[in-house]
C-alpha cells in the first residue's frame, strides 16, 4: 500500500487536458539551470499538467477565500497560495521552481507569482564562521530559521512589502540588496529544507516550521548517485563560468587541473552535500504532496501524486 499515485511520462501527459504552452523555446532556455538542457518535450509533457494541477487547487483555495470573507462581511487581502520545492543541491528544484512561476504567473486568476529561495535566510558567512560551522552551510543549522518562518508567516497573513535578503552564489554570502515581496496570488518557496516538520524535532515540539505554512509541496527526487555525478558536471561548468567572475569566492578551484577538480567536486559531495540529503533532505521526501523522480539524463520519469 501506498498513499500516492504513480504515473509515468504519457499518463501524466494527458492530464494537461489542453492547456496551451505560453512559453517560447528562448523563454525555457533563460529557465533552465546550468547543468541542464529543459526541452519544449518536458514543459509540455510534465509541466503543463503539473501547472494545470495547482490552478485547480489555487482556484478552490480562492473560492473557499471569498466565502469566508463574504460570511465575515471581510475586505481584507486574501493569503496567498503558498508552494514548498525541495530536494537536493544539483537536483534541478531551482529550475523547476522558475518554470512554474513562468507558468503560473500566465493564468488569470493568480498572475501575480512570487519565488523566493531560502538562501537568502542563511547566516552570513561571518556568523557560519564565528560559530564553526562554515562546513555544514546548508545543513538545518545554518540557516535563520526564525527569520525565515517570520517570513512565510507574514506573507500567510497578506503583510505589504515584505524584505527578503538576497543571497550570491559568487561571493557565497549575503548582499546588502534585498527582494520585496507585496501580497502575492501565489508564493513559491524553494530550498533543501522546506519540508521539515516537528516530526524531525521530537524534543521542541512547539516549535513552527516552513512547511506549516504550505498549500502544497513538491519533492524533486533521483538517484543520491546521479545527482552526485550531475554536482560533478555543474562543478566543473561553474569553474569556466561562476569561479571565473571577480570577487568569486571559489575562484581558487579555476587552478585546478581537471582531474584534481572532478576529485574536489567529489570530496565535497561525500563529506557535505552528500550527508545533508541523506540526513536531513531525504528524510522529508515522504511529506512532498507529489514527487518527481528524474533518471540520469534529467528527464522525468516518474511522478507520484499523494491520494
Amino acid at each position: 500500500m501506498t498513499p500516492y499515485l504513480s504515473f509515468n511520462r504519457q499518463q501524466w501527459a494527458e492530464l494537461r487536458n489542453s492547456v496551451p504552452m505560453t512559453l517560447s523555446e528562448e523563454d525555457l532556455i533563460e529557465l533552465q539551470g546550468v547543468n541542464e538542457s529543459l526541452t519544449m518535450e518536458e514543459a509540455v509533457e510534465i509541466y503543463l499538467p503539473l501547472a494545470r494541477l495547482l490552478n485547480l487547487y489555487i482556484s478552490a483555495r480562492q473560492s473557499r477565500n471569498t466565502v469566508l470573507n463574504n460570511f465575515l462581511s471581510n475586505q481584507e487581502s486574501a493569503p496567498p497560495f503558498i508552494i514548498g520545492i525541495a530536494g537536493s543541491v544539483a537536483v534541478g528544484k531551482s529550475t523547476t521552481a522558475r518554470l512554474l512561476k513562468a507558468l503560473l504567473s500566465r493564468w488569470d486568476k493568480h498572475p501575480k507569482v512570487e519565488l523566493v529561495t531560502t538562501d537568502g535566510f542563511l547566516y552570513p558567512k561571518k556568523a557560519l564562521n564565528e560559530r564553526g560551522i562554515m562546513h555544514r552551510k546548508g545543513f538545518p543549522e545554518s540557516y535563520d530559521i526564525k527569520r525565515l518562518v517570520e517570513f512565510v508567516s507574514d506573507v500567510k497573513a497578506a503583510k505589504p512589502n515584505l524584505e527578503v535578503p538576497l543571497y550570491s552564489h559568487i561571493t557565497y554570502d549575503i548582499t546588502d540588496e534585498v527582494k520585496v515581496v507585496d501580497r502575492p496570488d501565489v508564493l513559491i518557496i524553494e530550498g533543501l529544507n522546506v519540508l521539515q516538520s516537528g516530526m524531525d524535532y521530537p524534543h521542541d515540539p512547539h516549535r513552527v516550521f516552513v512547511s506549516d505554512f504550505l498549500d502544497f509541496s513538491i519533492y524533486v527526487d533521483a538517484d543520491s548517485d546521479v545527482i552526485e555525478s550531475w554536482y560533478v558536471e555543474r562543478f566543473l561548468k561553474f569553474r569556466q563560468g561562476a569561479f571565473t567572475k571577480p570577487g568569486s569566492y571559489f575562484s581558487h578551484y579555476t587552478k585546478l587541473s581537471e582531474a584534481d577538480a572532478i576529485d574536489k567536486a567529489h570530496d565535497i559531495w561525500q563529506t557535505i552535500n552528500g550527508i545533508n540529503l541523506l540526513e536531513n533532505i531525504l528524510p522529508t521526501k515522504g511529506r512532498a504532496q507529489l514527487m518527481l523522480k528524474k533518471g540520469q539524463d534529467h528527464r522525468i520519469e516518474e511522478i507520484l501524486l499523494r491520494k
